[in-house]
C-alpha cells in the first residue's frame, strides 16, 4: 500500500520572503503564508479565521521567490507536509 503526502496552499505572504544559504551554498527561502476562511456562527455573526503556514523553498525556486515576491503577494504552493518538533527553554515540546 502506498501513501500520498501532497499539500496545496493558496494564500498571501505575511512578510517578505527570507532568503538564506546553507553552509554548502544552497539557497533556502522561508515564506509565511496566511490562508483564511469565514463562517457564520450560531448567533448569525460572521467569523473570520486565519491560519499561518511556514513554507520552505529550496534551490532556484528559493531565489525566484526572494526576487519576485513581497509581503502581500498571492501565492500558490504545492509540496509535501513535514511537521517539526523541538523543545523550548522550559523543556516543553513545541
Amino acid at each position: 500500500m502506498s501513501s500520498l503526502n501532497k499539500v496545496m496552499i493558496i494564500g498571501r505572504l505575511g512578510r517578505d520572503p527570507e532568503l538564506k544559504y546553507t553552509q554548502s551554498g544552497a539557497p533556502v527561502c522561508t515564506l509565511n503564508v496566511a490562508t483564511d476562511e469565514s463562517y457564520t456562527d450560531r448567533d448569525g455573526n460572521r467569523v473570520d479565521r486565519a491560519e499561518w503556514h511556514r513554507v520552505v523553498v529550496f534551490q532556484k525556486a528559493a531565489e525566484n521567490c526572494a526576487q519576485y515576491l513581497t509581503k502581500g503577494s498571492l501565492v500558490f504552493v504545492e509540496g509535501s507536509l513535514q511537521t517539526r518538533k523541538w523543545q523550548d527553554q522550559q523543556g516543553q515540546d513545541r
